[in-house]
């Protein structure tokens, strides 16, 4: 449940330190006191859009915080655990907008993303506006409302997550049917020439070697003569350095000077033989060969030609082949790659309308006794006239959908008799108001949701009628944390820990702040609903009353 809230320079309200416990705890104020503004505030923890007009006037930024007691919640405990969050049995969420329009998010003093808030937060807090009865008349919202009741949150995701790998599937197996004869038509083309690339057999380096060889035979005459000139010289070069060698004696000449020159003479020599023997080998290899060059040529040619065929530079060749032929491989599997989608589609076909029709049978079940409850809820909110009916109107094409194999549609008759009509077309503002509180109410006793939250659901009622609601909430809080935001003082008086909101104003500037109300204050608080302005003691008798009727 909720246990804290921490609001500092929110809209008028400079800062605000809320302790709150279990039951039913309503709040209280005069119109545009700021009733709301705790649940506004409290939205932003839970991933809500923020305003930067919010933040209070002279402030660069506003912070909220709320803490949560998430003992006996595994759900929540597991989500946390799953990203490295979890602390222990509080978590606490908290939301910093800036004046600049900046906003940053924590969970349990970790960054987070807003959609990480609001999936946490749909586990700890459930909040009923007071436009609910609105958005009610959307189906989206009531298919969402009927499956939450049911516990089908499981369910619901299997068939959204079996029906949209359908549905991906049969995207992609149309579009390769339909490119089909296309497909065909290149993976011929591609053959022909894969298999043409493929009887050249170019082999890896070959293409250099080549052209490294017809240089040589075209050169073989020149190369053969002046590489037998490189050879005489290197001998005469040789044999005068070792003549220079032998005049330069050391018995003749001493010094440090001429035994250096030696040295280097003795050295140079020996490279100019080395040289010679390796021009020698050089020229055992080197033949004059017509023959060879003409196949060298020719094999060259072939090379040449199917790059200029395929415009592509002859060191490409290779190249290409392995490209064209990874396309083909591509095209090829395409054909499989269709067997495999149509196979995958019955699979996925089968495996869907297996769950959806679970789905199916728990909607059916489930809207019969949401009919039910809901029209024991009417009754006692003076509409017994009332039927309600959760229509499961099916889907016509038959392929498998995210949201199940039928829609969920809510339908009222207000007169007997008359044939129950979508809420929209039949309910009156009045009606509606009740219709859609009497659902909330059935709806949240099933949910597993630890707080829920009423921001004056019960406008448009009044009296007797407003007790029941009073008593419906209260009835609620015995199995989880409620909040109401309330102007009436049937529904306040229902009430285990009573807040009261009042807005003080210095001339420069406006506040909020909020009290917790004791046995006195609450009698006070509720005299000044009943009575307005003028509170005499009869009014205060009467608060007294009610509040001892709720307490009975």
């Amino acid at each position: 449940m909720l246990t804290h809230l921490s609001i500092s320079n929110y809209t008028i309200v400079p800062e605000l330190d809320i302790e709150l416990a279990g039951g039913m705890t309503v709040i209280t104020g005069e119109t545009g006191a700021g009733k709301s503004i705790m649940l506004d505030a409290l939205g932003l923890c839970l991933g809500d859009r923020a305003d930067p007009k919010a933040v209070r006037p002279g402030c660069e930024r506003a912070e909220i915080s709320a803490t949560f007691d998430i003992t006996g919640i595994p759900a929540a405990h597991q989500w946390l655990a799953g990203r490295d969050l979890d602390s222990g049995e509080e978590c606490l969420l908290r939301r910093v907008v800036t004046a600049e329009g900046r906003s940053r998010a924590y969970i349990n003093g970790s960054p987070s993303t807003l959609q990480d808030c609001a999936e946490l937060g749909a586990l700890l807090i459930d909040i009923h506006s007071q436009h609910a009865h609105q958005s009610l008349l959307r189906r989206p919202v009531q298919r969402d409302l009927l499956d939450e009741y049911a516990g089908h949150s499981r369910l619901t995701e299997s068939v959204g997550q079996l029906a949209s790998a359908w549905l991906r599937a049969r995207r992609e197996l149309e579009l390769l049917a339909g490119s089909r004869e296309e497909h065909t038509a290149r993976a011929q083309l591609l053959s022909y020439q894969v298999e043409e690339l493929e009887a050249l057999a170019l082999q890896e380096g070959e293409l250099e070697a080549l052209e490294s060889e017809q240089k040589q035979l075209e050169n073989a005459e020149q190369i053969l003569s002046s590489a037998h000139a490189a050879v005489e010289l290197c001998e005469e070069q040789e044999t005068g350095t070792r003549r220079a060698l032998q005049l330069m004696d050391s018995r003749t000449h001493a010094g440090e000077a001429a035994n250096g020159a030696r040295e280097l003479l003795e050295s140079a020599a020996i490279q100019l033989s080395e040289a010679s023997r390796e021009i020698q080998h050089y020229l055992d290899r080197v033949e004059i060969n017509p023959e060879r060059l003409k196949e060298v040529e020719e094999r060259l040619e072939a090379i040449y030609d199917v790059a200029r065929k395929h415009r592509v530079l002859p060191e490409q060749v290779r190249e290409t082949q392995q490209r064209l032929q990874e396309e083909l491989d591509s095209l090829t599997g395409s054909a499989e790659r269709i067997d495999t989608l149509q196979a995958d589609l019955d699979r996925l076909a089968g495996e869907y309308q297996a769950e959806a029709k679970k789905l199916s049978a728990g909607r059916k079940k489930a809207a019969k006794s949401l009919a039910v409850e809901t029209q024991k809820i009417l009754a006692s909110l003076a509409m017994a006239h009332c039927q309600l009916e959760a229509a499961l109107p099916g889907r016509e094409d038959g392929n498998p959908h995210p949201h199940g194999n039928e829609d969920v549609e809510l339908r009222i008759s207000t007169n007997p008799g008359a044939a129950p009509q979508p809420l929209g077309k039949i309910a009156s503002g009045g009606e509606l108001s009740r219709i859609s509180l009497a659902i909330q109410v059935v709806a949240a006793s099933g949910s597993t949701v630890p707080a829920m939250v009423f921001d004056e659901v019960d406008v448009g009622i009044g009296g007797g009628v407003a007790e029941v609601v009073g008593r419906l909430l209260r009835g609620l809080a015995g199995k989880s944390q409620v909040l109401c935001v309330t102007h009436l003082p049937q529904v306040a008086a229902q009430g285990h820990h009573h807040l009261r909101v009042s807005k003080l104003s210095s001339g420069k500037s406006v506040q909020t702040q909020l009290e917790t109300l004791d046995a006195d204050n609450k009698v006070e608080e509720l005299a000044r609903m009943l009575g307005g302005l003028s509170i005499t003691e009869q009014t205060r008798a009467h608060a007294r009353e009610m509040l001892e009727n709720a307490e009975a």
